[in-house]
């Protein structure tokens, strides 16, 4: 299950490595907000990966979360993460208001994202590390 679980942690690496990419550009914010929420997810199932659990086919942060919270302890800014996860879908598809209430994340929205979701892999990449 490691392999699986390093598998999990490299796509979740390559959606970091996206944003490093676009994190500049201030029309791509949402996209910012998307793969950063993709690196949280990827980084969750990871975690279940290495425990030997069953994935679930589910893009629910809080759901994913509740499921690792007996592996690892999190120290979690509620609410940017609450908004990560209500954006996964939104920030993939045009809406009227935008993916939040405001519209559009900021610039300063999507680097908040990003580090939220850098922290997270780091502390994951930390955890498969010391189990192999």
């Amino acid at each position: 299950m490691k392999k699986q679980a390093e598998s999990w942690l490299q796509a979740a690496h390559d959606d970091l490595l996206v944003i490093q990419e676009i994190i500049e550009n201030n029309k791509l914010t949402h996209m910012v907000a998307f793969h950063s929420q993709q690196v949280i997810e990827k980084s969750f199932k990871a975690i279940l990966e290495l425990n030997n659990e069953k994935i679930p086919k589910t893009h629910n942060l809080i759901l994913l979360k509740d499921r690792i919270e007996k592996y690892i302890q999190l120290d979690i800014d509620t609410n940017i993460f609450d908004q990560i996860n209500e954006l996964y879908i939104d920030s993939r598809y045009p809406t009227d208001i935008g993916i939040l209430p405001e519209g559009k994340p900021s610039t300063q929205n999507a680097r908040d994202f990003f580090c939220f979701a850098q922290k997270l892999y780091d502390n994951t990449q930390d955890i498969i590390n010391k189990s192999i």
